[in-house]
């Protein structure tokens, strides 16, 4: 199984994977999102996000246990917490209206939302990682090719000619991709969200609605795009492993199990200093 993702950030909510399989959520619950209090022998969590360009709409997060199987809270208007009957899962994506689940055998299962495409997701096959988008899906294939599903107004999907990838992500309508030589690719979005060319040793990169952020080999974190809301003020941070997107706020976990967070804290998404011990499965 892939390293399990430790951090999750929404659009008003953040999520952590403490070492001993709990979890731990802060920001807005209005929904119920942030009632993980229960969980147990979780090795990865996402987080779902609130409409990008209209503010609205209720979110939504998802666990995956070690057994394989799934578990999710908040709002479920579309059905995207009805995991029940998922199995062998390695890993999960939230984004808005929607849950993806990826499993042992490479194929991708996906819940909720089917309106703009981003769940048509069932003929992937050799799908090593997943992300969503706001109205996107994208996959990693074992190969290091990408494919892409859903609404494609920026270009966010033409992922074809895209090679020799290890990470993906996808945003607001963009996505990034890492190559296996540390540089790093994108697609659709803004000038500035995908403004990545001169980024170099890069090990792996978050979606945010309007930023991207990577974090290095030498654990130091890069990011470009909006910081109208502090979200690109990353670049003091030091010994960061992974690094977690929200809509405007940003994630960074350090090699000890403490969690940094930069951007906005309307809901309190960014009080994360008492985390300790978050960390991911193996």
């Amino acid at each position: 199984m892939r390293a399990g993702v430790a951090l999750a950030a929404g659009k008003r909510h953040s999520v952590g994977r403490r070492q001993d399989g709990t979890v731990v959520a802060v920001g807005g619950g209005t929904s119920n999102e942030l009632d993980v209090g229960r969980w147990r022998d979780i090795v990865a969590v996402a987080a779902g996000n609130v409409h990008t360009a209209t503010n609205t709409g209720r979110s939504h997060t998802v666990g995956l246990r070690s057994d394989g199987t799934a578990v999710a809270t908040g709002w479920n208007g579309d059905g995207q917490c009805g995991l029940d009957t998922w199995r062998d899962l390695v890993a999960v994506a939230a984004g808005w209206r929607r849950t993806l689940g990826l499993r042992g055998d490479g194929g991708v299962l996906a819940a909720g939302r089917e309106s703009e495409g981003a769940c048509a997701v069932d003929g992937w096959s050799e799908v090593v990682a997943i992300s969503c988008g706001d109205w996107h899906s994208v996959g990693l294939r074992a190969e290091g090719t990408a494919v892409a599903a859903g609404v494609n107004r920026r270009g966010q999907c033409d992922l074809d000619t895209w090679r020799d990838v290890c990470d993906i992500a996808a945003g607001y309508l963009h996505t990034v991709g890492v190559r296996s030589d540390g540089r790093v690719v994108a697609a659709g979005g803004s000038s500035a969200a995908c403004g990545v060319d001169d980024w170099r040793d890069v090990a792996g990169v978050a979606a945010g609605s309007y930023h991207t952020v990577g974090v290095t080999v030498s654990g130091r974190v890069v990011a470009t795009g909006d910081n109208g809301l502090g979200q690109c003020d990353v670049g003091g941070w030091r010994d960061v492993i992974a690094v977690a997107a929200g809509s405007t706020h940003t994630l960074g976990l350090r090699a000890n199990g403490m969690v940094l967070s930069a951007g906005n804290n309307a809901d309190h998404q960014c009080e994360i200093h008492g985390w300790a011990g978050i960390q991911r499965a193996k």
